[in-house]
């Protein structure tokens, strides 16, 4: 990893910069698609299947002897595993459940609010180098919860036009209600416009690569909504001589063997933490499966030397993390004062890795920035929420002089002829 030490903040830009290409870069080739699955559907899909994934398939849609085949060749101890961090994530998801909110405003005028659910909703599970079923977990506990009726997942499928037994299981546990053979962009547009194998749906959620990103962000120019703009998977830790080197290390790995696009940064105010740091991440990275991914992540990657407390928190909310690890003698200053973050872990033993699988927080994050302005997948990501009003006849004459100054000052007669002829009728009664 480069080293930078005390830069300006006219660096920063640079230093901070993602290794992703512009939308400008990746948009045509996901127009192109997405043309191509709107006029000839399945056909189409099945096109681009044989072309990014080199298969093909006879049918888009698992089966449901491939799932009794999958869920049976799971063993009992990861299937354990899998059930504990579903029960995790059930009990902080139902805890973001929201009462009915209800309110006077004045007398006879009551309105309130109360969230029903997306009907139909799509999920896309990255395959490509790792099956990411943690991430099955993590998208259709809360839909399930939320109450979505139809759950569509699309994920690419393997050399061998399978999808990986440890998907198949996930989803089958939590209510999967149909799963397609299908990534990438072609996934994005088949949950879009709707083929004869995979169901349009009203809104998208799920993380991918830079393609499957401006994919989704294609799709809303469709009507279909998207849950954020989540890319390549980033890091970054903020220590200092209270942090434990090893651990540091071992989280900036854990990132970077995601892919070679994703991104992880250590911001101390010790230059003896970094050259410990910098010194144990060579020494595990070495012993990794994944190292050459790994290895390319690292490049991607920055150790940067500041000041003071206060000028890491500035670059760091500067940068917006995905995953935000403290480590430092004042833990407090950065989680009160952190605005820009996905998710935040504190301490020498909260390792990122826990709220990728099993602590109960989600881990379907925005990236590249977005954290200043998009939420992580929540409960409420899967809900709407509607208001409702009820007026009484006493209702309308406490408010009803108002709207009909207010739509005559706006030139809108029809708006103050609808109050007009009500308080007209209620006052003709009395």
């Amino acid at each position: 990893m480069k080293t930078v030490k005390y830069p300006s903040k006219e660096e920063w830009s640079d230093i901070l910069k993602r290794p992703t290409k512009t939308v400008d870069d990746i948009e045509i080739t996901v127009n192109q698609i997405f043309d191509d699955v709107q006029r000839n559907g399945d056909m189409a899909i099945q096109k681009y299947t044989s072309l990014f994934d080199g298969i093909e398939l006879a049918s888009i849609n698992v089966s449901e002897e491939e799932i009794k085949e999958a869920v049976n060749s799971v063993s009992k101890e990861l299937k354990n595993a899998i059930e504990l961090a579903k029960s995790n994530i059930e009990k902080f998801h139902v805890a973001q459940k929201t009462d009915i909110v209800y309110k006077e405003t004045m007398s006879g005028v009551e309105c309130w609010q109360e969230k029903r659910p997306i009907e139909k909703i799509g999920l896309y599970i990255p395959g490509g180098t790792a099956p990411l079923f943690s991430t099955v977990l993590m998208l259709t506990v809360p839909a399930q919860i939320a109450g979505c009726k139809e759950i569509v997942l699309c994920t690419p499928p393997n050399s061998k036009g399978k999808v990986a037994n440890e998907i198949l299981y996930a989803a089958q546990l939590c209510g999967v209600t149909k799963i397609c053979k299908v990534g990438g962009i072609q996934a994005i547009a088949g949950l879009t416009f709707g083929t004869n194998s995979i169901p349009s749906v009203y809104k998208i959620f799920g993380p991918g690569n830079q393609f499957v990103t401006v994919a989704k962000q294609l799709a809303t120019k469709y009507g279909v909504a998207i849950d954020m703009p989540a890319g390549p998977s980033e890091l970054l830790i903020v220590a200092d001589n209270s942090a434990i080197p090893s651990y540091v290390a071992s989280d900036l790995l854990s990132q970077a063997e995601h892919g070679t696009d994703s991104q992880v940064i250590l911001v101390s105010t010790s230059n003896k933490l970094i050259e410990a740091v910098s010194e144990e991440i060579s020494k595990q990275l070495n012993e990794l499966p994944r190292i050459e991914i790994a290895a390319k992540a690292i490049e991607n990657s920055r150790l940067i030397l500041v000041d003071s407390k206060e000028e890491a928190l500035e670059l760091i909310n500067e940068y917006g993390p995905e995953h935000f690890i403290i480590c430092t003698e004042n833990d407090e200053f950065f989680v009160d004062n952190i605005s820009n973050a996905g998710s935040v872990f504190i301490g020498n033993y909260t390792p990122e890795s826990a709220g990728d699988y099993a602590s109960g927080t989600n881990h379907t994050l925005p990236t590249n920035g977005f954290s200043k302005a998009y939420s992580g997948v929540n409960l409420d990501s899967y809900t709407k929420s509607i208001t409702f009003q009820k007026i009484s006849k006493q209702g309308i004459k406490n408010i009803g002089r108002s709207i009909e100054l207010m739509a005559e000052a706006e030139g809108l007669q029809a708006h103050k002829n609808a109050v007009s002829l009500r308080l007209k009728d209620v006052y003709n009664e009395n």
